[in-house]
């Protein structure tokens, strides 16, 4: 007959509990090991008996690496599956903290606008006007050394004007005094040319007719025949009061020529 199935439960009377522990403790042990030889695994056991006694067994040389091992595959894989939980958690914190810090902003922002000052004490109002006196001074500052450097700018950018201004007017200066240097030259050479040709025109002037009369027919008066020198300032009524008079005397010469070929 097979044995009985065995009650799981506390054995009460303490003799026989102290016997079971010592059987079954040996054939966890015995069982322990050849698990390990047979499989060729790592096996640690570790028993505590009601009197605090540590029965152990490894089937590797220290139970203390093997311990290591299981707390990096136990907790480690414990820390992975609670990761996701823990990043949410501390993302949660961090936006807690934000907002606190955005409410207390927009409450100092409304604060300085001059907004919900009821719930402000005295000394939270001297703060807040100590505040507002250095932000001003600091606007203040700002301004002032933005407006020197627009001056400076102004400053810088005059000079430049009138500097290139100022070459402008000395190139065109330059242009102008080399312009009267060749006219100097020129006239120069002009008056070089007329000392050299004041000879000849006084050696013309000497030889020229100026006393010869032109010839005249018996009677007859032509202005034409004058030097041509000598009408350039003759006017046009002097020419025809001289043309009249020529004209009558050419008349008179040949009545009488006729009065005396007819007597």
């Amino acid at each position: 007959m097979g044995r009985g199935k065995v009650e799981l439960k506390r054995i009460e009377n303490k003799i026989n509990r102290q016997v079971t522990f010592a059987k079954r403790r040996n054939g966890l042990l015995k069982k322990a090991y050849e698990l390990s030889v047979l499989c060729d695994a790592e096996v640690a056991l570790i028993i505590f008996s009601t009197r605090g006694k540590l029965y152990e067994f490894c089937s590797t040389n220290s139970m203390a690496k093997t311990l290591e091992r299981y707390q990096r595959c136990s907790y480690g894989a414990l820390e992975v599956n609670h990761q996701p939980e823990m990043e949410t958690q501390r993302r949660y914190q961090e936006y807690l903290k934000l907002k606190s810090k955005v409410e207390a902003l927009q409450k100092t922002q409304r604060n300085l606008l001059g907004e919900e000052l009821e719930q402000l004490d005295m000394k939270d109002l001297e703060q807040l006007e100590r505040q507002l006196d250095s932000s001003l001074k600091q606007i203040r500052s700002n301004k002032t050394q933005q407006m020197l450097d627009q001056l400076s700018d102004l400053q810088r950018k005059a000079n430049s004007v009138m500097v290139t201004q100022e070459e402008m007017l000395l190139e065109t200066n330059n242009i102008l005094r080399n312009k009267v240097e060749v006219l100097k030259k020129s006239m120069n050479q002009f008056e070089e040319i007329n000392i050299a040709l004041q000879p000849t025109w006084e050696a013309r002037e000497q030889n020229a007719p100026y006393n010869c009369h032109p010839p005249q027919s018996e009677g007859y008066y032509d202005p034409t025949h004058l030097n041509s020198t000598l009408r350039i300032s003759y006017d046009s009524s002097v020419l025809n009061e001289a043309g009249g008079v020529a004209g009558t005397s050419a008349q008179n010469a040949t009545s009488e020529l006729m009065h005396g070929w007819m007597a």
